[in-house]
């Protein structure tokens, strides 16, 4: 106690001095700063029992011998928040409307492009990247087949989803008039959702792997007769002129991108929540609508399901007048509903949809986007 109490006198001879003098000194009895201990942060003096000293200049109202704790919690809470970003794998390259919902979803991300689906996949699995964002279904083309194959080819969990609504604009190089182009590169999902405007422009459609790509394509080649479908910030990126904007169909064009993660979230009931499922039958008449009734009873609503052939599961038999052409098909169903995993209904409903199904596996229980209804 003695020794608390000295050193207590001799921190205020030390404040009393620096009042009079009106000049910092070090404190006679300095102390270990507990988060200076715990941070891992670059620091100048080894000693532990030493008042640490960090790199950086200090505001002059920080040098009071009293705000020196404030100083040094202020100072690694700021240093804390520059932090490694969260890096997004997306299909794509720079200016893709993935790489604008990756950005909506994690608005101070760093997104990676790759040129395909899988390698999304592939480089979350090996640690390379933190999350993937993909497109699974639009409101105008409809499923995304490739993803929901991936999703149930490799074993990533859905922890988000993130809506985007999606303005297609024609784009093409400076001085390029709308009247000279010939085809139009893009997508075939952004080629299928402006069908009707390129019709009647009587451009040629050649499809592509991504909306941006088509317009770096276009911009690196100096195309004149070739445009692009792609987005108002693909234009700015590659220097493109837009031609027209919204050139979709329908004016609600919505993508919805799922994100996927290693390791899947905990679910919870304060926000609405989704869940996504896949599962196998055997077959027979009303074997879907049996695993289908288990949400009905319990008042879930579905908002999607989807069958894709189970591959490699084909029957070998075949038929009787078609060589190599199989009797019948394995199929596996994608269903997503609004509920979460924590409730205890969800866990009712999942827990009868076993006892019928061949195979059943969660996908992810996360937050909703109802950003678009």
């Amino acid at each position: 106690m003695w020794i608390f109490r000295k050193r207590l006198q001799g921190a205020r001879d030390a404040y009393q001095s620096c009042q009079e003098k009106k000049d910092l000194k070090p404190n006679p009895f300095p102390m270990a700063s507990t988060t200076a201990r715990m941070n891992p942060l670059q620091i100048k003096d080894k000693n532990p029992y030493q008042t640490p000293t960090i790199a950086v200049n200090l505001p002059k109202q920080w040098s009071h011998p009293c705000t020196r704790i404030k100083r040094s919690s202020t100072l690694f809470a700021q240093l804390n928040d520059e932090e490694p970003r969260l890096r997004v794998a997306y299909q794509g390259v720079p200016g893709a409307y993935s790489e604008s919902a990756a950005l909506k979803a994690y608005p101070i991300c760093e997104p990676v492009p790759c040129p395909d689906f899988e390698t999304c996949f592939l480089a979350v699995e090996s640690g390379l990247v933190d999350r993937a964002l993909l497109p699974i279904e639009n409101s105008l083309g409809g499923s995304i087949h490739r993803n929901y194959d991936l999703l149930f080819r490799h074993r990533l969990h859905i922890v988000g989803e993130k809506k985007l609504l999606i303005r297609h604009c024609l784009l093409a190089n400076p001085n390029v008039k709308l009247e000279d182009l010939k085809s139009v590169h893009s997508h075939p999902q952004a080629l299928a959702q402006c069908e009707k405007t390129l019709t009647n422009l009587g451009l040629v459609r050649v499809a592509v792997d991504d909306t941006a790509g088509a317009a770096k394509y276009v911009a690196d080649h100096k195309l004149k007769d070739v445009g692009a479908v792609a987005s108002m910030t693909a234009a700015k990126i590659y220097n493109l002129d837009i031609l027209a904007q919204d050139i979709q169909d329908d004016s609600y064009n919505v993508t919805r991108f799922i994100m996927l993660a290693r390791k899947p979230i905990i679910p919870g009931t304060d926000k609405p929540f989704k869940t996504s499922i896949v599962f196998s039958l055997e077959e027979g008449p009303g074997e879907l609508c049996k695993a289908l009734t288990v949400f009905e009873k319990v008042k879930i609503n579905l908002t999607k399901i989807e069958s894709r052939p189970l591959q490699k599961q084909a029957s070998q038999t075949p038929a009787d007048n078609i060589v190599g052409f199989p009797k019948g098909f394995g199929y596996i169903f994608y269903a997503d509903f609004e509920a979460s995993m924590a409730e205890s209904r969800t866990q009712d409903a999942i827990g009868h949809l076993k006892k019928l199904a061949t195979s059943l596996r969660l996908l992810g229980s996360y937050p909703a986007d109802n950003s678009f209804q």
